[in-house]
């Protein structure tokens, strides 16, 4: 294999290389390796190297469906031994875990060889990527603009070429948001799909979930594959799935009934290139067979966004609260961005009565998806309102919740909504506007049912194909 043909491939046509051993997985990492210090720099993607670990296990006996595959864990709930989980706060010691968490293990059964961890914003409660601790990541579709939040490092190190595919996950549309901003494809899974364990039954009362961002379908389908099933003792499981996304994938989907968003659910129009995103897929879809036409789901935001935030600031005050129980630190304003610590406040102001009825807001607001999709297979909508950012676009000083986070919401209205009530959503890479910026566009599906979501995903990806477009940072 010549060497210079790397970023050709994606994570299962590198895993067939090293299996037919016209590569060693040695080879594949120091490539990835060497990428990374040449690009690294102006992206700021990685913010802790583990080489000399990645470089042990390569030459070691690997198998699974990524056999010898360069991979980087997020610094978010990727809990592993040989690197520390910070989350970007200054507030979290910088130490290794005792032990890997069941998805850490699962991607190393997987083959994958992780080299390193990727930026993210402080404690991942914002659209874009760019902490005191760690600096702003870059898009390498145009280093002034954002990355997206919060797999942002994630993503900026897979668009560009250093590898294929890298873990994510999502909380809000941390998954999907950078996936946009890169040129991505960004699955988030069904409630449940996913474990949290041994730590953790689950992530701000269900609203987070983990996978990866990456350049193909068949790779999204092959890592959900690996790495999704319930441990014994999870609070919740979710729906079962086929014997392999990846083969049922290959299928091509039933003529589908697919409602697109044109404007969002509080009557704003999006940006002219976000419009033009979401014709050109409602367009695809007519074409490729699917009957496609204008309608949302009847969702009420001055309800639902208080309801989230709710569970948003609880979970991050819950979590901070935690790390000072173990460190015995007392927090102070000192120790924050100027957001974190305005949501922390609010969120340990939040009522146990509060809690409860706005989770109940919430589980009402999935009762009314599943009715919008008894109608329809899948809603379609622009994963963003606006191409992606530049950096500095939000004010990360910003105390008041309602103006920080007010920002974000116009941002992205519509990805946080699929965690609150738990369903699948897919970012998928369809266009670009004049800038050559990418502006995704997302599929929500049924509770439970990724496996349509992601065969209509492939069929678009064939009909429309994006893997030869390259972020211009990349060599």
């Amino acid at each position: 294999m010549a060497i210079k043909d790397y970023a050709k491939y994606d994570a299962l046509g590198l895993a067939d290389l090293v299996k037919k051993k016209k590569v060693k997985p040695s080879e594949l990492l120091e490539e990835a390796i060497a990428r990374a210090e040449a690009l690294n720099p102006k992206l700021n993607a990685i913010i802790y190297k583990d080489y000399d670990n990645a470089r042990t296990r390569a030459k070691g006996k690997l198998r699974g469906p990524f056999a010898g595959v360069p991979f980087l864990l997020k610094d978010i709930f990727a809990l592993t031994t040989t690197m520390p989980t910070r989350q970007a706060a200054r507030f979290m010691p910088a130490i290794p875990w005792p032990h890997n968490s069941v998805l850490v293990e699962r991607f190393l059964a997987a083959g994958l060889v992780p080299f390193g961890k990727t930026n993210v914003p402080e404690f991942g409660i914002v659209a874009t990527t760019e902490s005191e601790l760690y600096g702003p990541a870059h898009n390498p579709w145009n280093l002034a603009h954002s990355t997206g939040g919060s797999s942002g490092g994630s993503g900026a190190a897979v668009a560009a070429g250093i590898l294929p595919m890298a873990h994510a996950n999502d909380g809000g549309g941390s998954i999907r948001i950078p996936a946009s901003c890169n040129g991505l494809v960004g699955l988030k899974p069904t409630r449940g799909r996913m474990t949290f364990a041994p730590d953790f039954g689950e992530i701000v009362d269900g609203l987070a979930t983990d996978l990866v961002v990456s350049r193909t379908v068949r790779d999204t389908a092959a890592a959900l594959d690996a790495t999704a099933g319930p441990v014994m003792g999870d609070p919740y499981w979710a729906p079962p799935q086929p014997a392999s996304y990846l083969d049922s994938m290959k299928r091509k989907p039933k003529k589908l009934r697919i409602a697109f968003a044109s404007k969002t659910l509080d009557g704003r129009a999006f940006h002219e290139d976000c419009t033009a995103a979401v014709k050109r897929a409602a367009k695809l879809c007519r074409d490729l067979g699917h009957d496609v036409e204008d309608a949302s789901p009847n969702l009420d935001q001055a309800v639902l966004i208080p309801a989230f935030m709710a569970l948003w600031g609880g979970g991050l005050a819950s979590g901070i609260d935690t790390i000072a129980e173990m460190t015995g630190r007392k927090p102070t304003d000192k120790d924050f961005e100027g957001t974190t610590w305005g949501l922390y406040e609010q969120g340990r102001h939040v009522t146990a009565s509060d809690y409860l009825r706005a989770k109940g807001h919430l589980q009402a607001a999935g009762r009314e998806a599943a009715r919008f999709h008894e109608t329809y297979d899948v809603w379609l909508t622009p994963t963003l309102s606006r191409p992606p950012v530049k950096l500095g676009f939000f004010d990360l000083s910003e105390r008041d919740v309602a103006k920080s986070f007010g920002a974000q919401i116009d941002y992205v209205p519509f990805t946080a909504m699929q965690n609150a009530t738990g369903q699948p959503a897919i970012n998928v890479p369809l266009h670009w506007n004049k800038d050559n910026l990418p502006i995704g566009v997302q599929f929500v599906g049924r509770f439970g049912d990724e496996e349509t979501l992601l065969k209509l995903a492939a069929q678009l990806e064939k009909a429309a194909p994006w893997v030869e477009r390259y972020a211009k940072i990349s060599l």
